[in-house]
Protein backbone atom coordinates (compact mmCIF):
# COMPACT_ATOMS: atom_id res chain seq x y z
CA UNK A 1 0.00 0.00 0.00
CA UNK A 2 1.39 3.43 -1.25
CA UNK A 3 2.57 5.84 2.32
CA UNK A 4 0.72 8.82 3.19
CA UNK A 5 2.26 11.26 0.68
CA UNK A 6 3.06 13.73 3.40
CA UNK A 7 4.70 11.22 5.47
CA UNK A 8 6.97 10.53 2.09
CA UNK A 9 7.64 14.47 1.99
CA UNK A 10 8.32 14.81 5.64
CA UNK A 11 5.50 16.98 5.99
CA UNK A 12 2.90 18.10 8.37
CA UNK A 13 -0.55 18.05 7.01
CA UNK A 14 -1.16 21.92 7.70
CA UNK A 15 1.98 22.92 6.02
CA UNK A 16 1.82 25.55 3.16
CA UNK A 17 2.17 25.33 -0.30
CA UNK A 18 5.91 26.77 0.07
CA UNK A 19 7.12 24.05 2.82
CA UNK A 20 5.86 21.05 0.23
CA UNK A 21 7.52 22.32 -3.15
CA UNK A 22 10.98 23.14 -0.37
CA UNK A 23 10.42 19.39 1.29
CA UNK A 24 10.04 18.21 -2.44
CA UNK A 25 13.22 19.77 -4.11
CA UNK A 26 15.36 18.71 -1.33
CA UNK A 27 14.22 15.07 -1.48
CA UNK A 28 14.22 15.58 -5.69
CA UNK A 29 17.86 16.28 -5.57
CA UNK A 30 18.94 13.96 -2.57
CA UNK A 31 17.62 10.76 -5.04
CA UNK A 32 17.38 11.78 -8.29
CA UNK A 33 18.96 8.82 -10.32
CA UNK A 34 21.22 10.65 -11.83
CA UNK A 35 22.63 11.90 -8.66
CA UNK A 36 22.67 8.30 -7.91
CA UNK A 37 23.54 6.14 -11.10
CA UNK A 38 23.07 2.53 -10.59
CA UNK A 39 21.47 3.07 -6.86
CA UNK A 40 17.77 1.09 -6.93
CA UNK A 41 17.13 2.13 -3.76
CA UNK A 42 17.64 5.93 -4.80
CA UNK A 43 15.16 5.37 -7.66
CA UNK A 44 12.61 4.04 -6.49
CA UNK A 45 12.57 6.80 -3.37
CA UNK A 46 12.56 9.52 -5.78
CA UNK A 47 9.79 7.78 -7.42
CA UNK A 48 7.93 7.59 -4.12
CA UNK A 49 8.70 11.52 -3.38
CA UNK A 50 7.54 12.30 -7.06
CA UNK A 51 4.24 10.83 -6.41
CA UNK A 52 3.88 12.14 -3.28
CA UNK A 53 4.32 15.34 -4.56
CA UNK A 54 2.04 14.82 -7.65
CA UNK A 55 -0.45 14.28 -5.15
CA UNK A 56 -0.30 17.25 -2.54
CA UNK A 57 1.65 19.71 -4.60
CA UNK A 58 -1.16 20.32 -7.17
CA UNK A 59 -3.85 22.15 -4.78
CA UNK A 60 -7.09 20.42 -6.12
CA UNK A 61 -5.40 16.99 -5.74
CA UNK A 62 -4.22 17.69 -2.30
CA UNK A 63 -7.87 19.06 -1.29
CA UNK A 64 -9.45 15.53 -3.00
CA UNK A 65 -7.13 14.18 -1.32
CA UNK A 66 -7.49 15.28 2.36
CA UNK A 67 -11.45 14.51 1.57
CA UNK A 68 -10.84 11.25 0.87
CA UNK A 69 -11.85 11.63 -2.56
CA UNK A 70 -8.93 10.15 -4.13
CA UNK A 71 -6.23 7.87 -2.50
CA UNK A 72 -2.12 8.42 -2.55
CA UNK A 73 -2.33 7.11 -6.22
CA UNK A 74 -4.73 9.15 -7.01
CA UNK A 75 -7.27 7.24 -8.01
CA UNK A 76 -11.06 8.11 -7.09
CA UNK A 77 -12.50 6.46 -3.71
CA UNK A 78 -16.07 5.45 -3.68
CA UNK A 79 -18.01 4.87 -0.36
CA UNK A 80 -16.87 1.58 -0.02
CA UNK A 81 -13.66 1.57 -1.57
CA UNK A 82 -10.27 2.99 -0.07
CA UNK A 83 -6.81 2.05 -0.35
CA UNK A 84 -4.82 0.92 -3.42
CA UNK A 85 -0.89 1.19 -4.39
CA UNK A 86 1.71 2.83 -6.01
CA UNK A 87 2.03 6.07 -6.73
CA UNK A 88 0.88 8.91 -9.68
CA UNK A 89 -1.76 7.61 -12.47
CA UNK A 90 0.96 5.35 -14.26
CA UNK A 91 1.23 3.03 -11.39
CA UNK A 92 4.00 2.40 -9.09
CA UNK A 93 7.18 3.46 -10.56
CA UNK A 94 4.88 5.51 -13.58
CA UNK A 95 4.71 8.96 -12.36
CA UNK A 96 6.11 11.52 -14.89
CA UNK A 97 6.04 14.83 -15.30
CA UNK A 98 3.34 16.56 -16.49
CA UNK A 99 3.73 19.13 -19.42
CA UNK A 100 6.16 20.35 -21.43
CA UNK A 101 9.40 20.29 -20.77
CA UNK A 102 8.98 18.43 -17.34
CA UNK A 103 7.20 20.92 -15.46
CA UNK A 104 5.50 19.29 -12.46
CA UNK A 105 2.28 20.30 -10.69
CA UNK A 106 2.57 23.76 -9.04
CA UNK A 107 5.39 25.47 -10.38
CA UNK A 108 8.06 23.04 -9.60
CA UNK A 109 10.34 22.93 -12.47
CA UNK A 110 12.50 19.55 -12.59
CA UNK A 111 14.62 20.87 -14.99
CA UNK A 112 15.35 23.83 -12.85
CA UNK A 113 16.41 21.09 -10.17
CA UNK A 114 18.64 19.59 -12.15
CA UNK A 115 20.44 22.77 -12.87
CA UNK A 116 21.14 23.13 -9.58
CA UNK A 117 22.61 19.61 -9.43
CA UNK A 118 24.59 19.50 -12.38
CA UNK A 119 24.89 23.47 -13.73
CA UNK A 120 22.31 24.89 -15.67
CA UNK A 121 21.39 22.29 -18.53
CA UNK A 122 21.68 19.42 -16.06
CA UNK A 123 23.24 16.14 -16.50
CA UNK A 124 24.63 15.38 -19.91
CA UNK A 125 23.08 12.09 -20.76
CA UNK A 126 20.13 12.69 -22.89
CA UNK A 127 16.86 12.11 -22.46
CA UNK A 128 17.89 12.05 -18.51
CA UNK A 129 15.41 10.08 -16.30
CA UNK A 130 11.35 10.06 -16.62
CA UNK A 131 11.66 11.66 -19.78
CA UNK A 132 12.21 15.21 -18.87
CA UNK A 133 15.43 16.89 -18.48
CA UNK A 134 18.06 17.03 -20.59
CA UNK A 135 20.36 19.01 -23.08
CA UNK A 136 21.48 16.99 -26.19
CA UNK A 137 24.23 15.20 -26.23
CA UNK A 138 27.94 16.72 -27.42
CA UNK A 139 28.92 16.48 -31.08
CA UNK A 140 32.92 16.42 -31.99
CA UNK A 141 34.10 16.88 -35.13
CA UNK A 142 37.82 17.71 -36.77
CA UNK A 143 39.07 20.85 -38.68
CA UNK A 144 42.27 20.77 -40.49
CA UNK A 145 44.13 24.85 -39.97
CA UNK A 146 47.34 25.80 -41.63
CA UNK A 147 50.23 27.47 -39.14
CA UNK A 148 49.25 30.96 -39.99
CA UNK A 149 45.46 30.61 -39.02
CA UNK A 150 47.00 29.08 -35.66
CA UNK A 151 49.35 31.93 -35.02
CA UNK A 152 47.32 34.86 -36.23
CA UNK A 153 43.72 33.46 -35.68
CA UNK A 154 41.52 32.89 -38.37
CA UNK A 155 37.29 32.32 -39.23
CA UNK A 156 36.77 28.69 -40.77
CA UNK A 157 33.66 26.59 -41.71
CA UNK A 158 32.85 23.48 -40.69
CA UNK A 159 29.82 21.10 -41.96
CA UNK A 160 28.12 18.43 -39.54
CA UNK A 161 26.57 15.29 -40.94
CA UNK A 162 23.32 16.75 -40.19
CA UNK A 163 23.91 19.22 -42.75
CA UNK A 164 24.36 22.40 -40.73
CA UNK A 165 27.52 24.09 -41.78
CA UNK A 166 29.03 26.57 -38.35
CA UNK A 167 31.95 29.13 -38.57
CA UNK A 168 34.59 28.10 -35.88
CA UNK A 169 36.31 31.27 -34.84
CA UNK A 170 40.36 29.96 -34.46
CA UNK A 171 42.08 32.13 -31.70
CA UNK A 172 45.46 33.78 -32.06
CA UNK A 173 48.21 30.98 -30.52
CA UNK A 174 45.72 28.09 -31.50
CA UNK A 175 47.95 24.68 -30.48
CA UNK A 176 47.67 21.48 -32.46
CA UNK A 177 45.15 18.78 -30.76
CA UNK A 178 43.19 22.02 -29.04
CA UNK A 179 39.63 21.40 -28.41
CA UNK A 180 36.99 24.32 -29.07
CA UNK A 181 33.02 24.35 -27.30
CA UNK A 182 30.86 25.83 -29.32
CA UNK A 183 28.09 26.20 -26.99
CA UNK A 184 24.48 25.02 -28.27
CA UNK A 185 25.54 23.75 -31.36
CA UNK A 186 25.69 20.54 -30.42
CA UNK A 187 22.46 17.70 -30.59
CA UNK A 188 18.65 18.86 -29.55
CA UNK A 189 17.50 17.77 -26.23
CA UNK A 190 14.37 18.86 -24.13
CA UNK A 191 17.19 20.87 -21.95
CA UNK A 192 18.32 22.91 -25.02
CA UNK A 193 20.66 21.38 -26.95
CA UNK A 194 23.99 20.00 -26.33
CA UNK A 195 27.49 21.45 -27.44
CA UNK A 196 30.09 21.16 -30.39
CA UNK A 197 33.51 20.23 -29.88
CA UNK A 198 36.04 20.95 -32.41
CA UNK A 199 39.25 19.54 -32.22
CA UNK A 200 42.17 21.39 -33.98
CA UNK A 201 44.74 19.56 -36.60
CA UNK A 202 47.60 21.68 -37.90
CA UNK A 203 48.42 21.05 -41.13
CA UNK A 204 52.28 20.40 -41.75
CA UNK A 205 53.99 23.36 -43.39
CA UNK A 206 56.05 23.19 -46.53
CA UNK A 207 58.61 25.80 -45.31
CA UNK A 208 58.56 25.79 -41.63
CA UNK A 209 59.14 23.22 -38.98
CA UNK A 210 58.13 23.51 -35.91
CA UNK A 211 60.81 22.97 -32.40
CA UNK A 212 58.05 23.75 -29.65
CA UNK A 213 57.56 27.17 -30.09
CA UNK A 214 60.26 28.23 -32.24
CA UNK A 215 60.35 27.69 -36.41
CA UNK A 216 62.91 26.84 -38.52
CA UNK A 217 63.53 27.23 -42.28
CA UNK A 218 65.73 26.67 -44.73
CA UNK A 219 67.31 29.90 -46.53
CA UNK A 220 68.77 29.45 -49.93
CA UNK A 221 71.48 31.75 -51.03
CA UNK A 222 74.33 32.65 -53.80
CA UNK A 223 77.42 32.20 -53.99
CA UNK A 224 78.35 35.49 -54.17
CA UNK A 225 75.93 36.47 -51.50
CA UNK A 226 77.86 33.99 -49.08
CA UNK A 227 81.00 35.34 -50.38
CA UNK A 228 80.42 38.91 -50.28
CA UNK A 229 77.38 39.07 -47.99
CA UNK A 230 74.58 40.71 -49.00
CA UNK A 231 70.30 41.14 -48.54
CA UNK A 232 67.83 38.10 -49.36
CA UNK A 233 64.05 38.48 -48.65
CA UNK A 234 62.84 35.82 -46.86
CA UNK A 235 59.20 34.31 -45.04
CA UNK A 236 57.78 34.65 -42.06
CA UNK A 237 54.33 33.52 -40.90
CA UNK A 238 53.70 37.46 -40.48
CA UNK A 239 54.99 38.09 -44.50
CA UNK A 240 58.48 38.33 -46.23
CA UNK A 241 61.44 40.37 -44.53
CA UNK A 242 64.54 41.80 -45.45
CA UNK A 243 67.46 39.00 -44.03
CA UNK A 244 71.16 40.32 -43.94
CA UNK A 245 73.32 37.48 -45.07
CA UNK A 246 76.61 38.01 -43.28
CA UNK A 247 79.71 38.09 -45.47
CA UNK A 248 82.00 34.63 -45.52
CA UNK A 249 78.54 32.67 -44.83
CA UNK A 250 78.49 29.04 -45.27
CA UNK A 251 75.45 26.31 -45.54
CA UNK A 252 74.25 25.66 -41.96
CA UNK A 253 75.03 28.92 -40.38
CA UNK A 254 71.91 30.10 -38.32
CA UNK A 255 70.34 33.72 -38.52
CA UNK A 256 67.74 34.09 -35.74
CA UNK A 257 64.44 36.29 -36.43
CA UNK A 258 63.07 37.18 -32.71
CA UNK A 259 59.39 37.11 -32.38
CA UNK A 260 58.91 35.09 -35.44
CA UNK A 261 58.21 31.90 -34.39
CA UNK A 262 55.38 30.13 -33.11
CA UNK A 263 53.01 30.87 -29.85
CA UNK A 264 53.02 28.88 -26.71
CA UNK A 265 49.89 28.06 -24.56
CA UNK A 266 50.76 31.24 -22.50
CA UNK A 267 50.64 33.15 -25.80
CA UNK A 268 54.09 33.58 -25.78
CA UNK A 269 56.47 33.95 -29.19
CA UNK A 270 59.27 32.44 -30.03
CA UNK A 271 61.71 32.51 -32.62
CA UNK A 272 61.95 31.99 -36.15
CA UNK A 273 65.66 30.26 -37.05
CA UNK A 274 66.93 30.50 -40.81
CA UNK A 275 69.30 27.98 -41.80
CA UNK A 276 71.45 29.77 -44.51
CA UNK A 277 71.65 26.84 -47.52
CA UNK A 278 74.56 27.99 -50.72
CA UNK A 279 73.27 27.29 -53.57
CA UNK A 280 74.17 26.78 -57.36
CA UNK A 281 72.56 28.14 -60.68
CA UNK A 282 70.83 25.54 -62.35
CA UNK A 283 72.92 25.78 -65.30
CA UNK A 284 76.17 27.19 -64.35
CA UNK A 285 78.02 29.35 -66.88
CA UNK A 286 81.44 29.79 -68.51
CA UNK A 287 82.45 32.54 -65.73
CA UNK A 288 81.37 30.49 -63.10
CA UNK A 289 83.33 27.51 -64.05
CA UNK A 290 86.33 29.22 -64.93
CA UNK A 291 86.12 30.93 -61.02
CA UNK A 292 85.65 27.81 -59.92
CA UNK A 293 88.95 26.08 -61.34
CA UNK A 294 90.87 29.10 -60.43
CA UNK A 295 89.48 28.49 -57.09
CA UNK A 296 90.26 24.48 -57.20
CA UNK A 297 94.07 25.30 -58.33
CA UNK A 298 94.49 27.30 -55.13
CA UNK A 299 93.16 24.57 -53.06
CA UNK A 300 91.77 26.96 -50.51
CA UNK A 301 90.18 23.59 -48.50
CA UNK A 302 93.22 21.59 -48.77
CA UNK A 303 95.24 24.29 -46.88
CA UNK A 304 92.08 24.95 -44.54
CA UNK A 305 92.55 21.12 -43.38
CA UNK A 306 96.53 21.22 -42.59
Amino acid sequence: MARDPYLELGVSRSAGADDIRKAFRKLAKQYHPDANPGDKTAEEKFKRVSGAFDIVGDPDKRKKFDNGEIDAEGREQHPFSRGGGGFGSGGPGGWSPRGAGGQAPDGVDLNDILGEMFGRGGPRNPGGFGGFSTKGQDVRAKIDIDLEDAIRGAKKRIAFSDGRTVEVAIPKGAQDGQTLRLKGQGAPGRGGNGDALIELSIRPHPIYRREGDSLEMDVPITVPDAVLGGKVEAPTPDGNVSLTVPKGSNSGQQLRLKGRGFIDAKGRRGDLVARLVVTLPDVPGPELEQFAQEWKAKRPYAAKRR
